[in-house]
Parts: structure tokens; sequence; C-alpha cells
């Protein structure tokens, strides 16, 4: 009776499912070289006020109910036209939320660099991916100056609401050129400043002739643009050489 009733217990115990492990949290890289010195942050670039980093701690604002009424971030992602099998880097990438869906567009084939220069939205983000289960993103710790990124390997670097913030611009602009790879674009979602509707501080939102008079001098070329988000300038740029911009700096398409 006793054998009879172990050999149920054992065999119960086959057929039960094995429990699965709790998920880890990808690992941040936050292996920057501090050796490098970084200039103080500038306050302005070509006549335009340099915004702050919102703090870390205002973290709940970026994965707000509203923010989808308000900017359309749905239609935003469909706009950049993400492939499964590219790498996309999602620069100031905070808390993560453009970076999951940036990951599920690429598929499991791709990668994701989530890129931050505060170490606590990183760890954010790393709890959201282990949560979740998403494999396919690296979160980096960037610095004003480098993003950390490979060089020559981005299909796309999205910047939302970012590059404004810059402290050191023409460095992270530099650096981004640097990264994309041959057809890799370089695309900014900005407030529109010409827009008085829109709800933003002046000091967070950006006219196309300022982006431009920014990026086209750092060696990018206006490829597209797309102009029906709700808040949102969404323009596509793409990294020239020194030949393309001595050369076709007068094709670039109109405001």
């Amino acid at each position: 009776m006793a054998a009879r009733v172990l050999s149920l217990l054992v065999a119960m115990l086959l057929a039960a499912p094995l429990s699965a492990a709790p998920p880890t949290a990808p690992v941040v890289d936050l292996d920057v070289d501090r050796s490098i010195p970084i200039p103080p942050p500038a306050t302005h670039h070509m006549g335009r006020e340099i915004a702050q980093t919102m703090h870390y701690t205002g973290a709940p604002w970026l994965v707000r109910e509203s923010r989808q009424r308000e900017e359309d971030c749905r239609m935003l992602i469909q706009a950049l036209d993400i492939r499964p099998g590219q790498v996309v880097c999602d620069m100031g990438c905070g808390n993560g939320f453009y970076t999951l869906e940036l990951a599920r567009r690429v598929g499991p084939r791709g990668l994701v660099y989530a890129v931050d220069v505060q170490p606590e939205m990183l760890h954010m983000l790393a709890e959201r991916l282990a949560r979740e289960g998403v494999r396919n993103v690296r979160p980096v710790l960037g610095t004003p100056i480098d993003p950390r990124l490979p060089l020559a390997a981005v299909d796309l670097v999205l910047c939302v609401d970012v590059y404004h913030e810059f402290s050191h611009p023409e460095a992270m602009l530099a650096r981004i050129h640097e990264s994309l790879a041959p057809d890799g674009l370089l695309v900014l979602a900005e407030f529109r400043g010409e827009d008085p509707a829109v709800p933003i501080k002046p000091l967070h939102k950006m006219t196309k002739a300022q982006v431009r008079a920014e990026l086209e001098p750092a060696g990018y070329r206006l490829e597209r643009q797309f102009d029906r988000l709700p808040w949102q300038h969404l323009l596509f740029f793409k990294a020239t050489n020194g030949a393309e911009r001595a050369g076709e700096g007068d094709k670039t398409p109109g405001p």
C-alpha cells in the first residue's frame, strides 16, 4: 500500500508543471569611462536656450494616461516604419514609454538600445522589461557628450522631446552621426514652437527652422517630415558626408 501511495506521489510530481522562474531584469550597462572630461553644460545653442533634463522623479509623467490622447503616440510609432530585425535607439528613453513598443516592432531578431543619462531611469526601465519578459533591449547609461552607441550600426535613433534638452548638442550630434548605419536616420519629435496652441512651455518647444538650423551644419539632411501629430513635429534626418554637405545643401525639403 505504501509503495502504491509513493508511486502515485511521484507520478503527480512528475506531471505537475514546473513553476516559472521569476523574470530577471536585463543588465544595465553603466560602464562609463569616467576619465573622459565633460565640459560644463551650455546654457544656449545657436540662439536657443537649452532646457534642463527632466529629473527621474518626474518619470510618472512620461507614462501618464492622457499621453496617447494628447500626442497620438501610436501614430508616431507607425510613422517611424520600424521593421523586424532592425537596430534602433530610444535616445533619452526615460522609463521606457517608447522603448517597449520599439522592441515589439523590431522583434526577437532586432535590438533596441535604450539610452539615458540618469541611471535611475534605466533601472525603472529594466524592471518594466523584466515584468513583461522583453529581452531585446539593452539599457545603456550615456553621458552628456556620448550616447555610447556602436559605430555605424544603428538604423534609427529616435529622440522624442529630448533633443532640446541636450546640454552638449554638437558633441551628441557628432556621436549619433558616427553611430548611424549607412542608411540610418535620426528622428526628432519636438513640440511645435510655431504653434501657440500647443500647451507646452516655450522652452520645451522648437520650430522646424530652428531644428534645421542646428542639425544641417552638424552633418544631417532633412529626408522627410510627418505633420499629422497633434502637438509635435516629426522630422527624419539622414547623416551626410562632407561632400554632400558642400554640394547638396540647397536640396533639402522646404519647411
